[in-house]
């Protein structure tokens, strides 16, 4: 029950309260030159996806500690989940200075990503922490894929994505070292085409 109740905490937290990071923001210190209307826009689209991205974790990360059975395991989920909320905290605010909004369909990607992780964690919680690291890997290569698409003169956006990459990497590398097993390749293949939808649809609306 307490987890049950962690769990609608951070569905609540997650898309109705201002998130706020327990790091630093990353460009704090850092002053961008002022973007053309059209680089605006692209970067904004690129942090929008990003920002959905992080609330699918705040969802994944809740539904597989509910799922777990093990209190550290528990611990490990709730603790990759801080640092998620930095990432939703530092995509919020690079949104807002870029004067957009995040999606609004983020209610529907956070339930169908708290569903895909109760999934994954009712395998047991190798198979769990084997889809933190498939879905770490591929966050961690999307937003590889986001510094070559940000505007060149947007650097506040690249330090946030920069410093986002090498901890969705961290966790990935965390999540194998606790005994995540590999998921069939199908499964990876569905989960790509799953990321494509969402960050297909994010990037506009």
């Amino acid at each position: 029950m307490e987890s049950l109740i962690l769990a609608v905490d951070s569905a609540l937290k997650t898309l109705f309260a201002p998130p706020r990071s327990a790091r630093p923001y990353p460009a704090a210190a850092m002053e961008g030159p002022a973007l053309s209307e059209k680089d605006r826009k692209d970067a904004a689209a690129l942090m929008r996806v990003n920002h959905v991205g992080e609330v699918c974790a705040q969802a994944l990360y809740a539904s597989q500690a509910l799922m777990s059975r093990d209190p550290e395991l528990r611990r490990h989920f709730e603790k990759a989940s801080q640092d998620e909320i930095d990432h939703l905290a530092w995509t919020r605010q690079r949104l807002a200075e870029l004067k957009d909004r995040p999606s609004i369909l983020n209610p529907l990607w956070y339930a169908g990503a708290f569903v895909m992780g109760a999934i994954a964690g009712r395998f047991g919680d190798a198979v769990s922490l084997g889809f933190v690291v498939e879905t770490e890997r591929q966050v961690e290569s999307h937003l590889d894929s986001h510094l070559g698409k940000l505007p060149a003169d947007d650097h506040v956006s690249r330090a946030i994505v920069t410093q986002m990459k090498a901890d969705e990497r961290h966790h990935a590398e965390e999540a194998l070292a606790a005994g995540g097993l590999p998921l069939p390749m199908a499964v990876q293949v569905g989960m790509r085409a799953v990321a494509k939808v969402m960050t297909t649809t994010a990037h506009y609306v």
